[in-house]
């Protein structure tokens, strides 16, 4: 069980440096984060763009250990940064100074990206004060409103990162409004569904249930007020958020009134990806590759 991010740190010092692939890397921002993982020795950068740029940036932050492959703009920097990953030469991908649609329409080419038949999806993991570990969500990022054919893609794409880091058969909270499955509520008949797919075998394994609400989820006494018998209640590794405007603003909620810290990644393609964004701090960006690595194995 990872607690904190402290402990996710650790266990990815523990790894054998993992080569990353930043395309665009012509970023201080970035920069200053690969070297932070450099220097606790968990990654290999590997900087792909205007390479006099990234030599200046990389002396002003202090980074040294690191390779260049120069590229003369953003497209051909994510094109030789997803070649890197796609032919193994890189095991995870990181977008540095590029726009986000010209990095994600790399990753999706259909000759040349990364592309696995799922569906994209982002895994947000927080640390939340009153949480006694970390807690892993999706997706609050990438899909609007998935249906139940995408939901089951998100949650195969978590399960099988949290699987990588380690986290075998996780506590999975299905999450909608109440416990009651109602036609009229779409959300509450594909947790339904999304149970009996885990039971199947049609999702990787896990301990799954839903539709459930988030007292019932996070609290033991809810659960028995309900009269529930929840094997998760209290203790959730993994929740699966109804829709995009459930999962961004409980998450944002919980950064704003809670104190939490978060790192995130993008799954669904062959390798672990690492989206983020400027306003990312360097410790969103340094948990964040911490996570993408661990993810890899």
């Amino acid at each position: 069980m990872l607690k904190d991010f402290d402990d996710l740190l650790n266990q990815a010092k523990n790894l054998e440096a993992v080569k990353v692939s930043v395309a665009a890397a012509e970023d201080e921002a970035v920069l200053k984060a690969v070297k932070y993982a450099v220097d606790l020795g968990f990654i290999k950068p590997i900087l792909v763009g205007d390479k006099k740029k990234i030599e200046l940036i990389a002396r002003n932050v202090c980074l040294k250990d690191y390779e260049v492959v120069h590229s003369d703009s953003p497209e051909e920097s994510v094109k030789k940064a997803v070649e890197l990953v796609k032919t193994n030469k890189a095991k995870v991908l990181m977008k540095g100074l590029v726009n986000t649609s010209t990095y994600l329409r790399g990753v999706l080419d259909k000759e040349n990206g990364l592309r696995t038949g799922r569906l994209l999806s982002l895994l947000a993991v927080y640390e939340l004060p009153q949480y006694h570990k970390l807690l892993y969500c999706t997706d609050s990022g990438i899909n609007v409103a998935p249906y139940l054919k995408q939901k089951k893609d998100i949650m195969t794409n978590a399960l099988l990162s949290m699987s990588s880091i380690g986290i075998k058969n996780p506590k999975t909270a299905i999450l909608t409004a109440n416990e009651m499955v109602d036609p009229k509520v779409q959300s509450t008949m594909d947790a339904f569904e999304l149970v009996k797919m885990v039971k199947e075998g049609e999702i990787p394994k896990c301990i799954a249930e839903g539709p459930i609400a988030f007292d019932v989820a996070f609290d033991e006494q809810a659960a028995k007020h309900k009269g529930i018998d929840s094997k998760i209640s209290g203790d959730v590794d993994l929740l699966v958020f109804p829709n995009i405007e459930a999962g961004n603003a409980l998450g944002k909620s919980w950064l704003r009134f809670n104190d939490a810290k978060w790192a995130g990644i993008v799954l669904g393609a062959t390798n672990p990806i690492i989206l983020g964004s400027r306003s990312d701090t360097a410790e969103i960006k340094v948990n964040s590759i911490a996570l993408a690595c661990l993810a890899s194995q």
